[in-house]
């Protein structure tokens, strides 16, 4: 029998007390012939109230266009951008600079994109990682209550975020942090982690970012095709039944609805795709030459 979709309405509660939809929009790559804009757009008419932006996805003038042009309450979104690494030494700046792109007074989320700091005036290599100096200048934005409304940080292993859960200086505990995950890269020790600490997790590239890979796994489609539902769906719906928030990035109009629409897993489904990564072993398909993950 086919599963029941239903658009995502589900919400979890930060760390800050403030709510954020369990399935938003991802916007990397949305750049060309106005496709942030259009994505944004056709989403927030659609259900949508939660987008994901970054500096470094060079629309951010398109997505905060899109959101302003809505007509929806500025209140009923969540807006996210963040820090990219040449910017580290200034953070106000960057934000700022952000919100001018966006055209808007306040994001309700503001990342560290990566803990490393590529800025060229580095010079000496141990302080590519000084990400707990950036993430006090965070703090001291947060603190302020206006540009801000909740702070976290993104591709933080979990040595990473004791480093700086334990820092002299560090007293507002990240209210998300947003790495790469699905069936295989499920980061059950991560996420038990962050528990622990009472910090969320948002996965990117639920899908295995270019080409959607984990779409083509013969158990997502054999999964997927059990539940009368598209892989997508099943891989959004598998995330939030895991209590992860999760941002499948689309600028087709058709993926963007399917993506919103989830259901409830039956047990030994949901377990299937738990139990993947064991049996196949970890795929990450993000990878980066400045980040090395540690765990």
């Amino acid at each position: 029998m086919p599963a029941t979709l239903k658009p995502s309405t589900k919400e979890y509660t930060l760390n800050t007390g403030a709510k954020i939809p369990a399935v938003g929009l991802g916007t990397w790559r949305s750049v060309d012939n106005n496709e942030g804009y259009k994505a944004v757009e056709f989403a927030l008419k659609n259900g949508y109230r939660h987008i994901d932006d970054a500096k470094l996805y060079e629309n951010e003038d398109q997505v905060g266009k899109a959101i302003r042009n809505s007509g929806i309450p500025r209140s009923e979104l969540f807006v996210t951008t963040k820090l990219w690494n040449t910017d580290h030494k200034d953070v106000e700046g960057a934000l700022d600079a952000s919100l001018k792109r966006l055209g808007l007074d306040y994001v309700d989320l503001y990342l560290i994109h990566w803990p490393q700091n590529t800025d060229s005036k580095v010079d000496d290599p141990s302080k590519y990682e000084d990400y707990v100096e950036t993430w006090k200048s965070l703090q001291k934005i947060y603190k302020e209550g206006e540009k801000v409304k909740a702070i976290g940080v993104a591709n933080f292993t979990i040595n990473k975020l004791e480093k700086l859960l334990n820092a002299d200086g560090v007293d507002v505990v990240p209210a998300i942090n947003q790495v790469e995950t699905h069936p295989l890269l499920n980061h059950e020790k991560l996420i038990d982690y962050l528990k622990s600490k009472n910090i969320c997790l948002t996965a990117y590239s639920p899908f295995g970012s270019d080409k959607a890979p984990v779409l083509e796994n013969k158990v997502v489609k054999e999964l997927a095709q059990k539940n009368g539902v598209d892989p997508g769906q099943l891989l959004v719906s598998w995330a939030v039944q895991r209590g992860t928030i999760v941002i499948p990035k689309s600028v087709n109009e058709k993926r963007i609805l399917s993506n919103f629409e989830t259901f409830t897993l039956p047990k030994e489904d949901f377990e299937a795709l738990n139990e993947l990564e064991g049996k196949e072993g970890t795929k990450r398909f993000n990878k980066t030459p400045f980040n090395i993950f540690d765990e």
